[in-house]
């Protein structure tokens, strides 16, 4: 999701003014919610195993780095990293996510074309924006699915996209009939090129660019995310080189078999990334998107040269957002209500004055805390 998060803004991360104005918890009880929050990731997999062909399996908390297996993000971002007590010399990961690693995992589990694996996966990102929808500690769905070479196309991706959405509409109708919430999405997503929207929108920011196009549609899978435009800018959003294809020439003339769902968010006034996926890179192709970012030495790691020879499969796959699925689903104002995190104590205290209590940091854990502090 782009983000309009501005580093040398005081309380930065607070969600809009207008929204903290009259804002009220959908679910005040936080018992309630902790129910409601196991009803929506229970129910939303349940949903994506199905309509997607999935099967659960387990996950790694942390990848040894010089097997190239974890995901690369931007390629900036500061992975949290350690050595066993033991073993000075071996570094470990905990994974930004599980892009490579799943790719891999279908070739471990021998999945056959047609079916797929998800996780339930969690991680951390040191170097991520936090704010009302931005967190350091990452939880996911991260999905992956073996397909033909003949899949690798826009028409495969869209029938992805659509039963990925599918699994999304079906749990906001079931979560607001039983907590009593009104919904909002439409029942068909809307695809929309990232190449035509800046055509159509030159001088807008990325962001503002995802805004015209979610408040439009209220559903959006934007395509096309990484690469630079012809001035050496992002096109919309970074990407990785070695696991989404964002090269390939589609026949609508743009680029990039990947993309994000978008929803409009009326509370926060904004659209919202629910997911980011996309037809993974081929041999071919991921050789020359390491090539474009000047980082071909990636080639020698384990994992893409279990790509480049062949014995990785072609595949699909994502991430869907956990915490984002829940704060947009129980219309919460801050992430935070969904999810234990740490966010900036200064904000923390306003949030608290506008009824958004953080899980963890509201008033009954620092009541406590004044208390043992008086020695009661």
């Amino acid at each position: 999701m782009a983000t309009n998060f501005s580093r040398g803004t005081h309380l930065a991360g607070l969600p809009p003014k207008e929204t903290l104005e009259n804002y009220e918890p959908s679910i005040p009880c936080l018992i309630t919610k902790e129910e409601a929050l196991l009803t929506i990731k229970t129910t939303f997999e349940n949903n994506l195993k199905k309509n997607v062909n999935l099967t659960r399996v387990s996950a790694p908390l942390f990848l040894q780095k010089d097997s190239g297996f974890n995901d690369n993000l931007n390629g900036v971002e500061r992975p949290a990293t350690f050595a066993p007590r033991d073993f000075p010399d071996i570094h470990l990961e905990v994974p930004f996510s599980l892009a490579k690693w799943k790719r891999w995992a279908l070739h471990y589990y021998a999945v056959e074309a047609g079916k797929g694996i998800v996780t339930d996966f969690r991680g951390l990102r040191c170097d991520d924006d936090v704010d009302f929808t931005h967190s350091l500690y990452v939880d996911q769905w991260d999905w992956e699915k073996h397909i033909d070479l003949a899949d690798r196309n826009v028409e495969y991706l869209k029938v992805t996209v659509k039963s990925i959405y599918k699994a999304i509409y079906d749990t906001e109708q079931e979560i607001c009939a039983k907590y009593g919430i009104e919904p909002i999405l439409p029942e068909e997503i809307t695809f929309v090129s990232s190449d035509d929207l800046i055509k159509l929108h030159p001088h807008a920011t990325p962001k503002e660019r995802e805004n015209i196009v979610c408040k439009e549609h209220k559903a959006v899978f934007l395509m096309g995310i990484g690469g630079l435009k012809a001035d050496g800018t992002l096109r919309h959003d970074g990407r990785a080189p070695d696991y989404d294809d964002w090269l390939t020439e589609r026949p609508d003339g743009g680029f990039g078999l990947n993309g994000d769902i978008l929803v409009w968010n009326p509370l926060l006034n904004m659209s919202f990334e629910l997911s980011s996926m996309g037809i993974r890179v081929s041999p071919e192709v991921m050789d020359r998107q390491l090539e474009l970012c000047k980082c071909p030495e990636r080639k020698k790691f384990v994992w893409h040269t279990m790509l480049m020879d062949g014995t990785l499969p072609q595949t699909i796959g994502g991430g869907i957002g956990q915490s984002r699925l829940c704060q947009f689903l129980l219309r919460c104002a801050h992430i935070g209500e969904v999810q234990y995190g740490w966010y900036n104590p200064e904000e923390v205290e306003v949030l608290k004055g506008h009824k958004v209590n953080i899980l963890g940091r509201g008033l009954p854990f620092h009541h406590r805390l004044s208390t043992l502090d008086d020695g009661n």
